[in-house]
């Protein structure tokens, strides 16, 4: 039996390979018994396009045994698929057989890595050799929590040393969750001469003079966005740094950014910069300087306000004036974010624009219900809002009285602590169901919840795509009835035909898992947290959920049972992660054993003051003891070669 499993695996991973280099755009496991065509051109890597002159021996042969018609449908095809913009649509075009295989390679111009070691730089230059545009994502998500240890990995530089020479016309980068450094920048900067936008979210390891250098050489730049990421302050006046003589600049977000900038350079670019619609300033932008700004530039659509207080408070009246007919003349707002120091005397200055908000984040803003009544109740278009629970359930039943069109409500805690009080409850939950009926996603932070409720939002809301409910003390049961949450989520999974993505928490038994696996068909992301009570809970969301492809998993009676239960569905996986779970090194060892083309990374939690050559033969001698993190992800080129000393790859 185990040798036949073992050759399923290997022909699995052959399958893989043809289709989407495992993990580059995560194809639905459903679709690869749709090959034909037989093997891989090339021997099983990359393959590389059927009209480049360094074509694969087996391709040139593929290709000049090709009939005069065969290469007209080919031709027709490639231009087909010009209009095919769904990656995961193209995926499934890719495993029709070869000669669209070779199509699909040749003509995309978009590339998704959802997980920067499941495939390397080689491998996917190899394949796709036009990509104009980039998306890459590096750590887990769980290391948004801390979980993650410092220096774990992903970084970029190999991935840009590679693309500077294979893709001189890049366009496009987006990364997530990423260690890129200054010298990676500068090798951006200097290497694609059409370079135009620059994502990174969640991202470390660059500073200030990365940003100058990219500023000032990428003279086409259009979209420079800095979203939660650590930019280390170098003392480098970067925003200085564009050209003088006017911008392509059309977003420019870097809020995040905790340094202090010259207000004079950034004002002289927003003037010159007239195709400018997205901007996002840091806290160290007044309200005051906020009005200069959007004087310079009316055309706005989308608006962080930095600090959202005023400079000086004898001129405070005299600025909130001008920044209530700033916001008149602004007519074209549709997004506004930011507002951090707050001070809520300023909160009228943006009514104006509330009546064609769409979007309104106030995360950041330490307000109480009455002042987001204040606003809210112009807000009739807006479809997504993000808050913190300050408001209480009084403002998000305010919220759900004035917001019928919302599609997206995420409410973010003010003390993030297990046993802290939280003022927003089952009651806000309800209100939003019922008056918010086209929700589609939620993200909600609390200390009570009710099935009843959670039941409610399953009926009221039946389109939710995603349902994220964090209980944030530990194994917390329905409030009022004292029973486990089973009922609750069990009815989300049941009547949200349309979920894909789904957080739990608070008390849970095995049977919650039971209907997960049950009635979750189309689930592709779970995370679970403190919950179920033996390894069945698991198992039956392995064995029942034919689209998952995250599942992150952390303080929750899971062992190697439950791990071996998942065995036939790992190659179909993005990834897994498991944190203070019951599993041993020897059970994690033995899935890596059974499944070769799977890397397993046992993590170990260590001070920075620890780590060195002791630390590496310490940890392999605790082979007895339970893993402290496991992450498990598939990979057509094997281990990584950069893990730190406090990660076994087994």
């Amino acid at each position: 039996m185990r040798v036949e499993e073992e050759e399923n695996q290997t022909k699995m991973l052959q399958v893989e390979e043809k289709s989407d280099l495992a993990g580059v755009d995560g194809i639905d496991s459903s679709n690869k018994s749709r090959i034909c065509g037989g093997g891989i051109a090339g021997g099983g890597g990359g393959v590389s396009v059927g009209n480049d002159s360094s074509s694969s021996s087996s391709s040139s042969t593929s290709s000049s045994s090709a009939t005069f018609p065969d290469q007209v449908l080919e031709n027709v095809l490639e231009n087909v698929l010009l209009f095919l913009t769904s990656r995961h649509d193209r995926n499934s075009v890719s495993l029709v057989c070869k000669s669209w295989y070779r199509a699909e390679a040749f003509n995309r111009l978009e590339l998704f890595i959802g997980n920067c070691y499941a495939v390397s730089p080689i491998r996917a230059i190899r394949r796709f050799q036009r990509v104009r545009s980039l998306v890459l994502k590096g750590k887990p998500r769980f290391a948004d929590f801390q979980l993650v240890p410092q220096n774990w990995g992903a970084h970029f530089t190999p991935w840009v040393t590679e693309m500077s020479l294979a893709y001189p016309w890049l366009e496009k980068i987006c990364l997530k969750r990423m260690s890129i450094s200054d010298d990676d920048l500068s090798l951006i900067a200097n290497s694609f001469t059409g370079f135009k936008e620059l994502v990174l979210v969640c991202c470390e390891g660059f500073g200030t003079s990365g940003l100058a250098i990219v500023a000032s050489k990428c003279r086409q730049l259009r979209v420079l966005e800095l979203i939660e990421c650590d930019v280390i302050d170098e003392e480098i006046d970067w925003i200085s740094c564009f050209p003088e003589n006017g911008t392509c600049l059309e977003s420019l977000s870097f809020d995040c950014v905790e340094c202090a900038i010259i207000f004079e350079a950034l004002e002289r670019l927003v003037a010159r910069s007239p195709s400018l619609r997205k901007l996002r300033v840091n806290r160290n932008v007044s309200t005051g300087q906020l009005h200069r700004l959007m004087i310079r530039a009316p055309q706005l659509t989308h608006l962080g306000s930095g600090s959202f207080s005023p400079s000086d408070a004898i001129h405070q009246e005299e600025q909130e004036l001008d920044l209530f007919s700033a916001f008149t003349s602004c007519r074209s707002l549709i997004c506004l974010s930011g507002f951090r120091d707050i001070l809520p005397d300023y909160l009228p200055s943006i009514y104006p624009v509330c009546a064609n908000l769409i979007s309104l984040n106030f995360s950041y803003a330490n307000i109480d219900a009455e002042q987001l009544k204040s606003v809210i109740r112009h807000c009739h278009k807006l479809q997504v809002f993000w808050v913190l629970d300050s408001v209480c359930d009084e403002g998000l039943q305010a919220v759900a009285a004035s917001c019928k069109d919302l599609r997206e409500v995420r409410v973010f805690p003010m003390d993030a602590r297990e046993d802290s009080e939280c003022p927003v409850s089952e009651v806000g939950l309800l209100a939003i169901s019922e008056g918010c009926r086209k929700l589609r996603s939620i993200l909600y932070f609390c200390q009570r919840m009710t099935n009843a409720a959670v039941v409610a939002m399953s009926k009221n809301c039946p389109e939710l795509v995603v349902f994220r409910l964090c209980i944030m003390g530990r194994h917390l049961p329905d409030h009022i009835t004292r029973k486990p949450m089973d009922e609750g989520f069990g009815a989300i999974v049941m009547n949200c035909k349309k979920l894909t993505r789904l957080a739990v928490s608070g008390l849970l038994t095995d049977e919650a898992f039971r209907l997960i696996g049950m009635y979750g068909k189309l689930v592709r992301t779970l995370s679970v947290a403190f919950a179920g009570d033996t390894d069945d809970a698991l198992t039956y969301v392995l064995e029942g959920c034919p689209k998952l492809q995250k599942l992150e998993i952390r303080d929750s009676p899971f062992g190697d049972a439950a791990l071996f239960s998942g065995l036939h569905h790992y190659y179909n996986m993005r990834f897994l992660w498991m944190s203070a779970c019951r599993l041993s090194f020897s059970g994690c060892r033995q899935v890596a054993q059974r499944m070769p083309h799977l890397v397993v990374e046992v993590i170990k939690d260590i001070d920075e003051e620890e780590i060195g050559e002791s630390s590496v033969s310490s940890f392999k001698e605790d082979h007895g003891d339970l893993v402290e993190k496991l992450y498990m992800y598939r990979s057509l080129d094997g281990q990584r070669n950069d893990a730190p000393n406090f990660v076994s790859i087994l």
